[in-house]
């Protein structure tokens, strides 16, 4: 079954824009053993079993994967591999201390060198490009932030090579959107193509020999076994690698919650509108609204866009038809258009969704419970490009008893308290996402920093 016959094309502009096909590969048939057995074909399960294989030729490491590699956060997402972490520098020093938060943030940013190494070593053409990332300030209070944010990193010693603070007129000559004040930039953001990458790297893994079955769901996860309906792996750990997605294995409803994340793409724009434009080396963009944006210049010259916003499902549900929110997509192209007038006019192509983790505290984890050889990671909110294949390399050295400067990290072996029950977990993320919005609104009519966001912000981590 051929790309463009499969109804996996039709997920996102990625999964439509990939090539080749997504016929699923052979689900699981039987029982069978294994040394890994890991749950979940996304970035996480993939970049575990990549490290595993690339370190240990002689494991046997099985996954296994509902649908088809891919088919999830990993294969939508904005194309961000960045070095941001959910949780602050300022979390992590509570947990850990301040040098063990600092040695977080300089891991992530060694991430995303290590994410284009790897593309390139294996030749997955990956539309990489390393363009940083340009956070806009477009309202008073968004510039407020933009030079708080710059004033806390110097606290910690990150210097202009980490994050700079650009004026109206430095900004304006990267990217020309309207009412700009000012921005920050970082460099550690590579714009990527996720589904090819995650593609690649699913054909990475089988080369070192990993074993990948796809259509198979696995409807328990056990010390010594991940149970599905075709048969039983029974493997001395099994990882848990199903983010968004994790909501609907057995017992673990309140483990992460699964918040939507919406985008859209514009057909391919003409270099003229490009000029009017700027983002001449690919740079990713957001800005310093409460909620959040984020788009690319993809390979190809469209502009693909998206945001939060779309809501949070009773009891943590998880459905196709949720992928898609008509009022959500449409607000995406206003705010898309009041940041560029010049698409006025212009065609979106695609428009996609899908869930992401989060977890409690908004802040990441990865660990393996010595007792039962069971293995987890994720949590991401959204950053999980860069932050899985820290995950992966982790849970590597984790599962092979390694004691190494990534096993350190404040982390690993973190367990973010469980979300509330419901109705209560559906009031309060759904209050938060609505609060979110009408902080936007509240800075843009008054000018002035929103009281909304101030007595929200202690309730969402």
């Amino acid at each position: 079954m051929g790309c463009a016959l499969s109804p996996y094309a039709g997920l996102s502009l990625w999964h439509a824009a990939a090539g080749g096909s997504w016929a699923p590969r052979p689900r699981l048939d039987g029982d069978t053993e294994a040394d890994v057995a890991i749950v979940g074909a996304g970035f996480t399960g993939l970049w575990t079993a990549y490290y595993l294989a690339e370190a240990d030729p002689t494991l046997r490491v099985v996954v296994l994967e509902s649908e088809v590699a891919g088919f999830g956060a990993s294969g939508r997402n904005g194309g961000w591999c960045s070095a941001l972490f959910p949780a602050s520098l300022g979390s992590l020093s509570r947990l850990a201390g301040r040098d063990a938060a600092l040695a977080q943030h300089a891991a992530m940013r060694a991430t995303v060198d290590e994410v284009v190494r790897v593309a390139a070593d294996e030749g997955i053409d990956a539309d990489v490009a390393r363009g940083g990332t340009i956070t806009l300030a477009r309202t008073r209070p968004q510039w407020d932030r933009a030079r708080a944010e710059v004033a806390a990193a110097r606290t910690w010693g990150r210097g202009e090579d980490d994050l700079a603070l650009w004026d109206a007129g430095t900004a304006s000559r990267r990217l020309r959107a309207t009412r700009v004040h000012g921005a920050t930039y970082t460099p550690d953001c590579a714009v990527i193509h996720p589904a090819k990458l995650v593609r690649g790297l699913a054909e990475a893994c089988e080369r070192r020999g990993v074993t990948i079955h796809e259509g198979t769901r696995v409807t328990a996860i056990e010390p010594g076994r991940a149970v599905t309906a075709h048969g039983t792996v029974r493997a001395r750990h099994v990882v848990r690698a199903t983010e968004g997605f994790t909501a609907l294995l057995p017992g673990s409803a309140r483990a992460v919650a699964p918040v939507y994340s919406l985008m859209i793409a514009t057909e391919p724009l003409p270099e003229a509108v490009w000029d009017r434009i700027g983002l001449r080396e690919r740079e990713t963009f957001t800005d310093h609204r409460h909620l959040v944006i984020y788009g690319q210049r993809t390979a190809d010259g469209r502009l693909a866009f998206g945001g939060r916003g779309a809501p949070y499902h009773l009891g943590s549900r998880v459905r196709p038809e949720f992928d898609r929110v008509p009022r959500v997509h449409a607000a995406l192209l206003d705010t898309l258009l009041d940041l560029f007038p010049v698409l006025r006019g212009t065609t979106v192509t695609h428009a996609w969704g899908g869930p992401l983790g989060i977890p409690r505290d908004w802040c990441a984890s990865v660990g393996v419970d010595p007792a039962t050889g069971l293995a987890w990671a994720g949590g991401y909110v959204g950053d999980g490009v860069g932050t899985s294949n820290l995950a992966g390399r982790t849970l590597r050295d984790l599962l092979l008893r390694r004691d190494t400067a990534l096993t350190r990290l404040p982390w690993v072996g973190h367990r973010s308290r469980a979300w509330e029950p419901e109705p209560l977990r559906w009031l309060g993320i759904n209050a938060g996402l609505r609060a979110m919005t009408l902080a936007d609104g509240e800075e843009r009519l008054t000018g002035r920093p929103s009281v909304i966001a101030r007595a929200v912000a202690p309730l969402l981590g």
